[in-house]
């Protein structure tokens, strides 16, 4: 994966049982690939207000395997997976220590407005040299 970042499991991410609710998952994922970008030189709020891009989720498969618990630091291992056009692919993975918790194919399209673009060149080159 090329990148990971650890997450505390905090009571307003959990259920009533104490387990990790599934639509956290998600936010959980969004920051893996918000750091990734972070990671690689770009952040979101200088892409949309230099360049005007944007990105949204086109689609989403998701795998839960075991739960995360109140209070578990979980890693978050992000990796693009594919680079098509305006979709960029990415791999997550949630674990606990060597368990794994979540596998997740997310695909993002590029968009300036709301017509998919390519991503950033440099972006696509950062993809391209790993």
């Amino acid at each position: 994966m090329d990148y990971q970042l650890q997450v505390r499991v905090y009571y307003e991410d959990t259920d009533f049982s104490g387990r990790v609710y599934h639509a956290s998952y998600l936010r959980f994922m969004e920051r893996g690939r918000t750091e990734w970008l972070r990671s690689n030189g770009f952040e979101n709020g200088a892409l949309a207000s230099e360049m005007g891009l944007t990105f949204a989720v086109r689609s989403l498969q998701i795998v839960y395997l075991s739960p995360a618990l109140m209070d578990d630091v979980v890693r978050v291992a992000t990796r693009v997976s594919a680079l098509r056009g305006a979709i960029i692919e990415f791999e997550q993975i949630i674990s606990r220590d060597e368990t794994i918790l979540t596998k997740a194919l997310v695909q993002l399209v590029t968009l300036r407005g709301a017509r998919p673009v390519r991503p950033p060149r440099s972006l696509v080159a950062r993809h391209e040299a790993t």
